[in-house]
């Protein structure tokens, strides 16, 4: 980057005690000043930030990204995404972790599960939606009194809840799954605004889980690629709306409570995985790439 004074003729000599009248006279046997050298390389301005191709102006990012950013980063921790990310290789316990672990997707499955069961064998939309709620209200009471985070059993019990209330007023049963298309159509479009704003929201995420915040931002590779992981997250919250709506619409509960277990976590799980597999490549650890660049070629092998 260019200094700001060079070229321009103007030396800073002066503004530190000594007049421009006093400079051609250095006392005897001091070092005489070299001003065709200084003339070329003046003393620099003190800038306000660091020029480390890591910042920009863009650094001094807008608040409530970064708010944000620190908001989704903390939220990814909590639930174990950090672990999974931070990683050299998605272990099995990395990837339950980051799913709940065995509690957690047993909470997410086995309410909507045995609705589907129950209605599906009796026709009887109370039993059925009483099974239901009676079993995720179980599930969180366990939590509690095993003192283990309640946070995402509580949400999940609110869900089942109101779905079936709502269920229970209007006599429908594929009206328990309402809230779950308003849940993804909220997170597909956020997603999608994100984008289209030029702050992916994953970027965000993974911006200040791997301690790099928003520099990402000025590396065309990173942004590209954290900006289609965003749309590939927003794809599968659109996806779920493309095919159970018609279902819903459709009045086939069998098939719309089916098509919602297996476009859950069976989705969810290796999107997890690819998003790995690109914030590990985008992230490479350094000293990875040097033993891999220092390491020699077979014998025989071309150098």
């Amino acid at each position: 980057m260019s200094d700001p004074h060079q070229g321009s003729g103007e030396h800073p000599v002066g503004r530190y005690g000594t007049s421009p009248d006093e400079a051609p006279a250095p006392a005897r046997g001091s070092v005489p000043a070299e001003p065709s050298r200084d003339s070329a390389h003046p003393v620099p301005m003190q800038r306000s930030g660091p020029v480390d191709s890591g910042t920009s102006a863009d650094q001094n990012a807008p608040e409530p990204a970064t708010v944000l950013g620190a908001s989704l980063a903390g939220a990814a921790r909590k639930a174990g995404l950090g672990d999974l990310m931070e990683s050299e290789r998605p272990t099995g316990a990395a990837l339950l972790k980051a799913m709940g672990g065995v509690r957690g997707i047993i909470e997410a499955i086995v309410p909507g599960l045995l609705f589907l069961l129950v209605f599906t064998f009796t026709q009887s939309l109370p039993w059925a939606l009483g099974v239901s709620v009676g079993v995720a209200a179980l599930l969180t009471l366990l939590r509690i009194i095993g003192k283990t985070p309640v946070t995402a059993a509580l949400g999940g019990l609110v869900g089942v809840v109101l779905s079936a209330v709502l269920a229970l007023i209007t006599n429908k049963p594929e009206d328990n799954f309402v809230l779950g298309f308003f849940t993804n159509g909220a997170y597909g479009a956020v997603l999608l605004v994100s984008v289209l704003v030029g702050w992916p929201l994953i970027g965000l995420a993974v911006g200040f889980l791997m301690n790099d915040g928003i520099a990402w931002r000025q590396d065309r590779v990173k942004r590209r690629a954290l900006r289609w992981l965003t749309l590939a997250w927003a794809g599968l919250f659109i996806l779920r709306l493309a095919v159970q709506l018609p279902l819903y619409f459709a009045g086939n509960v069998e098939w719309l409570g089916s098509t919602k277990l297996l476009m859950g976590i069976p989705l969810y799980a290796p999107l997890l995985v690819v998003s790995w597999l690109v914030v590990r490549g985008l992230y490479r650890a350094p000293e990875t790439d040097a033993a891999a660049s220092d390491t020699p070629g077979r014998p025989g092998s071309p150098t």
